[in-house]
């Protein structure tokens, strides 16, 4: 190695020296400058916490002696509360004191004012008595007697005013009922009005002669036996002139006898197989002509929608009649009547004409049938499908079953209206007098009637009391009392009409 390679050599090794020196000594100052950094920085925080426990120290004095202060100030306001409520409460004790005092003063007062009373009242006691005894020996009567007395007099008085209270009830209810009731009862009878014919229960065949009736008899009774036995009826042959008369209480065998009769008298062959034969044709023909008038009868009541095998019982009413009135005809004015009263009242008019058209259905039902005719209507009805409310009103036109709705009603009235009006019905004359005879015996049987009478073919009844028994209010009672003795007692179509006549007469003699 050269000179020049060696002295570069330690030059750097020179260098080298130098620099760690230098970095030594430049580390060293600043590991000893960030150390004295560091304790200013520890000395710094120190004094800081020094300061601010200072400060919190200073801050918690202040408050410990504000909620000091506070406590002080709550414990001396509840104190001052304290001693109010107790000035209070000593105030209320002096004045619950005071009250009783005087509420004892007031029972001593209350018990001497009760001693007093209890000695008036046994001096009243005594006296009522005395003063009573006095009475009952003025008066010649005993307390008992008296109370009756009272009593009448007060049931008197309770009676006349309950009659005077009725009397205007009535007289209201009458001034708007009656009037309304009868525009639609009038109007409905004028608008409908039918024929009606006799009740009977016999037919007579008029004959051409005398001769007529050995053929109808036949030779030891062989025609007529046979006519009998084969039409099911009686055939009356008697002393009236040129006529034989046909009995049985089936109208339509009856129409059917009489009808074959008529033809055969006019044919002239009478033996027994062309009776059968001609009673067969007359049988179908009687059928016929019912189902026609069952149609028919539908069609006067403007009645539509009805099954035939209705129709054809219906029609069996043309032969049957009531107290003179055709029922059938009478059906028909009852579906008619009961109309016009729905459009008056705003009922289902089709249902009232059609339960109207049916109600006496059962009528037209065979005898062996078990039942009252409404309910024996109200069931063929439902067997074939009629309206519930139709079938209703069918069965509860007599009241049998309950009324369920207004058109039931409306067919109730129509029906006893058609029954009742003038003409519509007869009754025998034996009837009729017995009729009047039980209206004037219920009306004479009250006590103060002088005499009744029966008048107007037995609708209205006219009572004659005597003035002196019965005043005005009586007379009222007594109206009252016979027409419901006679609503329990009779049967009547219609109404009855009872008055009660009052009059006081005053007779003198000039001499």
């Amino acid at each position: 190695m050269g000179k020049q390679e060696l002295l570069a050599l330690l030059l750097i090794i020179g260098d080298v020296i130098i620099i760690a020196i230098v970095v030594f000594f430049l580390n060293r100052y600043y590991s000893e400058r960030l150390k004295k950094d560091r304790q200013n920085q520890a000395d710094s925080i120190i004094v800081n916490a020094k300061e601010n426990a200072k400060t919190i120290e200073l801050e918690a004095k202040d408050n410990a002696i504000k909620v000091l202060k506070d406590a002080e100030e709550e414990i001396t306001r509840r104190r001052n509360e304290n001693l109010k409520e107790e000035e209070r409460l000593h105030k209320r004790r002096s004045e619950i004191d005071n009250r009783i005092e005087r509420l004892e003063l007031r029972e001593q007062t209350i018990n001497k004012r009760q001693s007093l009373i209890d000695k008036r009242s046994n001096e009243i006691e005594k006296m009522y008595a005395q003063q009573l005894g006095e009475l009952q020996r003025i008066a010649q009567m005993s307390v008992e007697e008296a109370r009756e007395i009272l009593l009448q007099e007060a049931e008197k008085e309770g009676r006349s005013d309950m009659a005077r209270i009725i009397r205007q009830i009535e007289a209201e209810a009458r001034a708007e009922g009656e009037k309304r009731a009868r525009e639609i009862v009038a109007d409905a009878i004028q608008r409908v009005a039918s024929e009606h014919v006799n009740e009977v229960t016999t037919s007579v065949v008029i004959l051409p002669n005398e001769e007529m009736k050995g053929r109808i008899v036949g030779r030891n009774g062989r025609n007529i036996r046979a006519f009998e036995q084969a039409a099911g009826v009686d055939v009356i042959v008697d002393d009236t002139p040129e006529a034989v008369t046909i009995s049985c209480f089936d109208p339509v065998r009856r129409e059917v006898a009489r009808r074959a009769l008529d033809y055969l008298i006019l044919d002239g062959r009478i033996h027994p197989a062309h009776i059968e034969k001609v009673l067969e044709d007359k049988q179908k023909e009687v059928e016929k002509t019912i189902e026609e008038a069952g149609e028919q009868a539908a069609y006067d009541a403007g009645v539509s929608g009805i099954r035939p095998e209705i129709l054809k019982v219906l029609g069996r009413l043309k032969y049957r009649t009531s107290y003179g009135q055709n029922q059938l005809s009478h059906a028909v004015e009852v579906a008619r009547l009961g109309s016009v009263i729905a459009s008056e009242l705003g009922a289902d008019i089709e249902i009232v004409k059609a339960a109207g058209l049916l109600h006496d259905l059962g009528k037209a039902m065979d005898h062996n049938t078990e039942g009252t005719h409404a309910l024996i209507g109200a069931e063929f009805a439902r067997r074939y499908g009629v309206n519930p409310k139709i079938v209703n009103a069918i069965a509860s036109h007599h009241h049998e079953t309950e009324q369920e709705s207004l058109e039931a009603i409306i067919v109730e009235s129509a029906d006893a209206i058609s029954g009742a009006r003038p003409g519509a019905r007869r009754e025998d004359l034996e009837q009729y007098i017995k009729r009047l005879r039980a209206l004037e015996d219920i009306a004479n049987s009250f006590k103060g009637v002088s005499q009744s009478y029966a008048i107007q073919a037995g609708r209205e009844v006219r009572i004659i009391v005597r003035p002196e028994d019965i005043d005005d209010l009586d007379a009222l009672r007594i109206a009252r009392d016979v027409a419901k003795k006679i609503e329990e007692n009779m049967q009547y179509p219609g109404q009855i009409r009872v008055t009660v006549i009052r009059e006081t007469r005053a007779t003198d003699y000039a001499k």
